[in-house]
């Protein structure tokens, strides 16, 4: 097999790292394609987006862009909506389960359809306000698959509908609510759709062995996320490294450099990847299948055969992360407590410009672009302020660049 067929995108943040990793193997390496197909009719799949896989393409199509939105889902089930085990859990330092279904990681990954443009993925923080798809105002972000959920889950009951079947339908409903919120605050059109919990992280990063990381100064949130790590590089399995991608007490910019941790967490896991032939070897392959099954769930249409190979060899730096930028992370709001608040225009204008033109552009130098927003979906346009207006004490902030190219120390 090619080498350049073993290579995989990885690309995303915290509980998404499944997702991503699991989605990229299957998006673009040609290993083990009998296997893939083996697993398939075991994959599950969400109508979020409507449709059917469309035929597989030939060898020779040319290279397909799409932009997907993926997610970690704060939610205590598997891909199936079974109950985690409470071993489990105890070793994620999960806590209760209060039934928010909040998504506390969300990002758009852009992947072009040149060879020699890179994949570039924007994080939004989780307490993000904005406009909710609903109609119910500004909110946290990370509440609109569970407003969805819980408007639908009210009208289903009323209709008799209980049990497992009310779950799916209730989680089909939150899904598209925190689609269409985030299609209108980026302005950019998701073709594709991927959810992960917090199980299938743990899961993924013993499959691999292991990810580096690098602190600048040892951490103690023992109490909170239950990370208590030194200073310097290091490699973090299982529950270690997911208590490093929640912790954002103690971390002077709370969850905005919580996502800079995720984001260096998956930049170098992306660089071990690429860099060590991960993909290649039979038994961690079987492994990542396997907890794509169980954890992992796609949109229906996401045709990952179609696109096998269409993206060639990855390097390191051809993967960009990047954060939207935010006015102040410390927003009080009517009802929900403490928010980052953002410039819908500014959003917009920064996620046209990084996705679809300069990955590596400042936020001064998005901020000519407004509200333009290539690839912006049909109907959508700029939502006026509602509630808190952005605030002119402080300049909007623009998060650091990171790539995976290497490891990236962070506080």
């Amino acid at each position: 097999m090619a080498e350049s067929r073993v290579r995989v995108l990885l690309v995303g943040a915290g509980r998404t790292a499944l997702a991503l990793v699991s989605i990229g193997v299957l998006v673009v390496t040609g290993y083990a394609w009998n296997a893939y197909r083996s697993i398939s009719t075991q994959l599950t799949t969400s109508t979020v987006l409507g449709g059917t896989p469309p035929p597989a393409a030939p060898a020779d199509a040319p290279r397909q862009e799409f932009t997907a939105l993926l997610v970690g889902l704060d939610s205590r089930t598997d891909a199936q909506g079974d109950p985690l085990p409470a071993d489990v859990l105890a070793q994620l330092h999960a806590g209760g389960d209060d039934g928010q279904l909040h998504t506390d990681t969300i990002i758009l990954v852009h992947v072009p359809a040149s060879a020699t443009e890179p994949v570039v993925a924007v994080s939004f923080p989780r307490d993000s306000y904005v406009p909710i798809s609903d109609g119910s105002g500004r909110h946290k972000i990370n509440s609109a698959f569970g407003r969805g959920y819980r408007a639908a889950e009210a009208q289903l009951q009323a209709r008799g509908v209980d049990g497992a079947e009310l779950d799916r339908r209730a989680r089909e409903a939150g899904r598209r609510t925190l689609v269409d919120t985030v299609e209108a605050v980026s302005g950019i059109t998701v073709d594709h759709y991927g959810e992960i919990n917090l199980a299938g992280f743990v899961e993924l990063t013993n499959t691999l062995g292991g990810v580096r990381v690098c602190l600048n100064g040892a951490v103690d949130d023992s109490a909170y996320s239950g990370v208590e790590l030194p200073a310097g590089p290091q490699t973090l399995l299982g529950a270690g490294a997911l208590a490093f991608v929640r912790q954002r007490h103690g971390l002077e910019d709370g969850d905005l450099d919580r996502i800079t941790r995720q984001q260096a967490f998956l930049a170098g896991l992306t660089n071990q990847v690429l860099s060590t032939g991960t993909l290649g070897d039979p038994v961690r392959m079987s492994g990542l299948m396997s907890v794509v099954t169980r954890y992992v769930v796609v949109d229906a249409g996401w045709n990952l055969d179609a696109v096998v190979g269409q993206l060639g060899s990855l390097a390191g730096t051809d993967v960009v992360f990047r954060t939207v930028p935010t006015i102040r992370p410390d927003l009080q709001t009517p009802v929900d407590g403490i928010a980052v608040e953002v410039d819908d225009a500014r959003v917009r204008g920064f996620v046209a410009t990084v996705l679809n033109g300069d990955p590596r552009a400042g936020d001064a130098e998005s901020a000519a672009a407004g509200p333009v927003r290539a690839g912006a979906p049909a109907g959508v346009t700029p939502t006026p302020t509602a509630g808190p207006g952005p605030s002119t004490a402080a300049p909007p902030s623009s998060r650091p660049v990171i790539d995976a190219g290497g490891v990236t120390c962070v506080d």
